[in-house]
Formats: structure tokens, C-alpha cells, sequence
């Protein structure tokens, strides 16, 4: 493949080459010459254009044709692109619209279908999505009748009528499984209204944002949408999610399966004040009892890759929650990994505690007044902890397997319809 490129040189002028590649990655760049104005650098892409072309004939269209260059400007070249049409994508686009019931959902709504096939094709703001509405081939409408038909589109039974659609698209059932996440949306202002306000984000920015609540089926297709204030904790947006899911499908119970880190404490006390079953990461904040028996009955031995612990939690006759299981399994491959990684905090807060660095944060490193140590009972449990992942469900007569899978299969925040 062969292509013609203009760069600039240290000189400040612009250098035409052609560059030659292979499918392999190798290149071969052939240099045509180096211009200082507009002018010569169209002449050296000409002649760039002319040594791509030698050696293949140009097809004869006849006379209309010829007349046709000449008019152009061309001077004998290949014709200048003034617009191009994208038919195939927009065809399949438009058609895959169709097939979600969005169509049907929307009411023909015709600015709604191309404004959303348009941020399909290039997401960006309103108004440029016209541009790529245009560059498709279509006349883009007006940017008033856009920002007429706004208010429309933001109402709370517009989204209904699109999650019901995506809903009857996903064959949603009892059994079916589908995840929670959140994702935040920024604004350029930099003053909050009591909806968009500054709050957690993960870039570190300031500006004011809104927290969007994304229900999925477990491939990723959506299902449900939800707005929330930009200030409002990413944990308190799932409940409300849930409940809203539930009451649209008439589903009784759900399975929250989720990630220690993404549950709060009041949280899952919040999903089992509401009867709902879950599937959760454990936090294991000291060495379980069944993993101490087993290393007591097994002194010499490392625990087998793969092996499951089971602990039973029945609830108490004043705890207002069903009996629970906690799985803890061991995998030496994480294993390996978090004691590399053990081994590396250590060495560098032994490094600080000599004082051969500065000190940074380390949770090896223990001050106690003006001196440091390296804390080696925290090291120790650590250790003693390496390569064991906790799951701890409200399910009953579930396997250790299947809740496992569940967890490893949804990554992120996800509930599961039960049965």
C-alpha cells in the first residue's frame, strides 16, 4: 500500500512524501521534495500523485467525462470528493433501529432517529451530530426543531417506552441475567444546579456532572436508564435502579451480585431490608477460621489450587436477615501475584525505614511517633491471606460453583432475576 503525506520539516517548511507499506509493518518513505507555500506544496502533491499513478492506465470514459476534469480544476488528475455517502453503515444502522422497536417506541420521531444514529456513527454534541448527519447523505434538520424536540425526549415515559422496547428485545425472564453499573456525565459550567453538581469522579475533575445508572442484559445490551444528581453516591443509585426494574417487569425478587468494593455496609443492609438475594465479594479482613483449621490438619501442606472453604452464617433469632454461606477459594496465580506484589511494598518499605528513600505511602511502613518500622504482623496476615477471594450469598441451596461463576461471569455492579 502506498500513500502520499505531508509533514513538516525543522525548517518550518512542509515535506511531501509518499510512503510505502506492507501488511508486515514495514515501511519505505519516498521523499518528493519540501514546499514554503501553498502553491508548491499543491505542485509537489501533483507530482507525488502522477509517480503513485505510473504505470497504471487510466479507464476512458469519453469526451463528457474529459469535459468534466477539465471543468474541475483537475488538470487531467482525479477528481476532487465533494461529499460521500456512508449506506451501507447507515442502512444497517437504520435497520437495526428498526428491529429494537425504537421505531415503534419512538412514534417515527425522525429527528430522535437520526440524532441517535448519528452518535452511533461519531458520538458527539447535538449540534455536530447535524454535521454527521449531513456528511451521511441526509439533510440534517434545523438546530431549533432539535432543541424543540428536546423536552420530548427527556420525559420519563419516553425512556419507558425505549426500555420496554429493549426489554421485549432481550427476552427478559425470570431467569435472566443482567448487570448495574454507573458512569458520570460532565458539563462545561462551572456552577451546579442542584442536579448537575461537582462530586466523586474517578479523573479527578471539578466540574459539575450527573451520575447515570446503565441496567443491562449480561451481554451488555441496555435496559434501563437513570439520571441522578452528580453529588449523589454511586452505591445509593442502585436500589432505586433495581426497584424501578422490578416494578416495570413485575419481578418479586432480584439478585444484587456485586463486588465488595461497589457494596457499602448500609448498602447491603438496604438489600436485605428489602428481601432481596444477592450474591457478594467478601471483604476478609483477617484469616477465616476454616482456612486456620485446614492449615492446622495440613502443616506441611499449601493449599490445593482451586480449593473452596465453606463457612455457614445462620442469622440469629434477632437478626432481621436469612441464613448466609461465605465461600472463600484459593487460586495460586493470584496467589503468586499479590505476593510479588507483597514483596515489592516490603522491600521499598525497608528502603524508607533505612532511610535510603523518602517515605511514601506504604501500608507496611508503621510510624509510631517519629520512628519507623516495617509492620511485620500486617505483612505476616498478608501473607496468610494470599490468593483467597471471598463470596458470601443469601441464596439457598446453591453451590459453591454456581456462585462463583455468577460473580466471576457479571464484573461490576448486576442483579439477577430469580426464578
Amino acid at each position: 500500500m502506498a500513500y502520499v503525506r505531508t509533514v513538516k520539516t525543522a525548517s518550518g517548511a512542509r515535506a511531501v512524501q509518499i510512503v510505502h507499506s506492507s501488511r508486515r509493518g514495514s515501511r519505505d518513505i519516498e521523499h518528493i521534495g519540501s514546499a514554503h507555500d501553498d502553491a508548491a506544496l499543491e505542485a509537489l502533491k501533483a507530482v507525488a500523485r502522477q509517480r503513485l499513478a505510473v504505470g497504471q492506465p487510466e479507464l476512458d470514459f469519453g469526451p463528457d467525462f474529459a469535459a468534466l476534469q477539465a471543468g474541475s480544476g483537475a488538470g487531467g488528475g482525479p477528481l476532487a470528493i465533494t461529499s460521500s455517502r456512508m449506506g451501507y453503515l447507515w442502512d444497517a444502522l437504520g435497520h437495526a433501529y428498526q428491529l429494537l422497536g425504537f421505531e415503534e417506541a419512538a412514534g417515527g420521531d425522525e429527528v430522535f432517529r437520526l440524532l441517535v444514529l448519528a452518535r452511533i456513527v461519531e458520538p458527539t454534541s447535538k449540534l455536530d451530530s447535524l454535521r454527521v448527519v449531513e456528511e451521511a447523505g441526509f439533510d440534517p434538520p434545523a438546530y431549533a426543531t432539535l432543541k424543540r424536540r428536546l423536552p420530548a425526549f427527556a420525559k420519563e415515559s419516553w425512556r419507558q417506552k425505549l426500555a420496554a422496547a429493549c426489554a421485549r428485545t432481550a427476552d427478559l425472564g425470570p431467569a435472566s441475567l443482567v448487570l448495574y453499573d454507573v458512569s458520570t456525565l460532565y458539563f462545561e459550567t462551572d456552577a451546579g444546579d442542584g442536579f448537575r453538581e461537582p462530586g466523586f469522579s474517578k479523573e479527578r475533575r471539578l466540574e459539575p456532572q450527573i451520575t447515570i445508572g446503565l441496567l443491562t442484559d449480561a451481554s451488555g445490551f441496555p435496559l434501563m436508564v437513570n439520571a441522578f444528581e452528580g453529588n449523589r453516591g454511586e452505591t445509593t443509585t442502585m436500589l432505586p435502579t433495581i426497584r424501578a426494574f422490578m416494578d416495570a417487569h413485575q419481578l418479586a425478587d432480584v439478585t444484587v451480585v456485586a463486588d465488595a468494593g461497589m457494596i457499602s455496609a448500609a448498602n447491603q443492609q438496604a438489600i436485605e431490608a428489602a428481601g432481596l438475594s444477592f450474591i457478594l465479594g467478601a471483604r476478609i479482613p483477617d484469616v477465616p477460621y476454616v482456612v486456620q483449621a485446614w492449615r492446622h490438619e495440613h502443616p506441611d501442606e499449601q493449599i490445593p489450587d482451586g480449593h473452596i472453604f465453606t463457612q455457614p452464617w445462620p442469622a440469629g433469632p434477632k437478626d432481621q436477615r436469612r441464613d448466609q454461606i461465605i465461600y472463600y477459594q484459593y487460586r495460586a496465580d493470584r496467589a503468586r501475584r499479590t505476593l510479588h506484589g507483597i514483596d515489592e511494598q516490603v522491600a521499598k518499605a525497608e528502603q524508607a525505614v533505612a532511610g535510603k528513600t523518602a517515605v511514601k505511602r506504604n501500608r507496611f511502613i508503621q510510624l509510631t511517633g517519629a520512628t519507623k518500622s516495617v509492620n511485620r504482623t500486617l505483612e505476616a496476615k498478608a501473607r496468610a491471606l494470599a490468593g483467597l477471594k471471598g463470596y458470601v450469598t443469601n441464596l439457598p441451596d446453591v453451590t459453591a460453583e454456581f456462585v462463583i461463576d455468577a460473580y466471576h461471569r457479571l464484573p461490576h455492579r448486576e442483579v439477577v432475576p430469580n426464578v
